[in-house]
């Protein structure tokens, strides 16, 4: 646009012209065909922007440049002065401790990002008067293991100083900073019952409206859902980000059931993981070749055998009918 201005004021101060293009005092005139239509530079890559608060309240901030969440994390901190190990996890569009909103692997080009840092630290007694304590574990890709259900009527449910949201520092003494939320869903599952233990939690910093708010354990048809129909920013482990379009709503039910079967069996939630495996499923012809991809790849979480049929159930029976 400056190139268009600058010669139109030379056309007005009477500058030589040629095929209407402004030519310099002095300088040799271009032939016709020379010039006008000579390759293009290539069109640069758009800068992707994301806006960001601190959750307990704070200016607003801006970041760019990052491929993972780690990095994301890093970028966070530098524009508020504060560690990337203090921020917990993020929500997007949302200051809540809303697990339905919680970052993963993946950011609408306008989503907003709230970043939750650690608040106060607080220990719990607990007595594991059944196999199961009622807790869903997610992390947040940076080392940190935290809360993402609280199941009503559940023994973790009865302890009132326990939250959604709350970071699992350690068990028993026991750090547990950098375990995956699987290994951790894990040791909880391995404990043994009629013992009692610690958990040291960390819960997040709390802006005003948010005291006293306890739990959003309820699910929603659209947890996990991240813009959809519109492009998204991919942050990857490996490998730079990528800017897909949303997910199809197939690829979104499929996701939320493999979600489902996640908690029912291995007793944690990922979105993403979910999205991951809805993608090797399409591209498997059966249950068996399934298993074996996923151990390629995700061989780390040991899936039983009857999960991984499952989860072939859940993504091609239905995508038989609608493919």
């Amino acid at each position: 646009m400056r190139r268009a201005g600058r010669r139109g004021r030379q056309a007005q101060e009477g500058s030589p012209m040629e095929n209407g293009v402004g030519q310099e005092p002095g300088t040799p005139e271009l032939p016709a065909t020379e010039g006008i239509l000579g390759p293009r530079p290539p069109r640069a890559r758009p800068r992707l922007v994301f806006h960001t608060q601190l959750a307990h309240g704070s200016p607003t901030g801006c970041i760019e440049g990052f491929t993972n969440v780690k990095e994301l994390y890093a970028k966070i901190a530098e524009v508020f002065g504060i560690s990337p190990t203090e921020i917990l996890f993020c929500t997007l569009n949302t200051h809540k401790v809303d697990m339905q909103k919680l970052l993963g692997g993946q950011i609408g080009l306008e989503d907003f990002i709230f970043a939750h840092v650690r608040g106060e630290t607080k220990e719990v007694e607990v007595t594991k008067t059944e196999d199961a304590l009622g807790l869903t574990i997610t992390d947040n890709g940076a080392g940190y293991a935290f809360i993402k259900r609280i199941k009503e009527g559940s023994i973790i449910n009865r302890i009132q100083s326990v939250c959604v949201g709350d970071s699992i520092e350690a068990i028993n003494d026991h750090t547990i900073v950098g375990c995956r939320h699987y290994e951790v869903a894990r040791m909880l599952r391995e404990l043994p019952r009629a013992q009692p233990f610690t958990l040291r939690l960390v819960q997040p910093k709390k802006a005003f409206d948010m005291i006293g708010q306890r739990t959003r354990s309820s699910k929603s048809p659209g947890e996990g859902r991240v813009a959809s129909g519109k492009e998204t920013l991919r942050l990857r482990a490996q490998g730079p980000a990528t800017l897909e379009e949303g997910p199809s709503p197939f690829e979104e039910e499929a996701a939320r059931r493999v979600d489902d079967l996640l908690e029912s069996y291995m007793g944690i939630r990922d979105s993403e993981l979910a999205s991951t495996m809805v993608e090797a499923a399409k591209e498997s012809p059966g249950a068996v070749q399934l298993a074996r991809g996923l151990d390629s790849v995700l061989g780390e979480f040991a899936f039983p055998q009857e999960f991984v049929a499952e989860v072939w159930e859940a993504v091609c029976h239905r995508r038989g009918g609608q493919e």
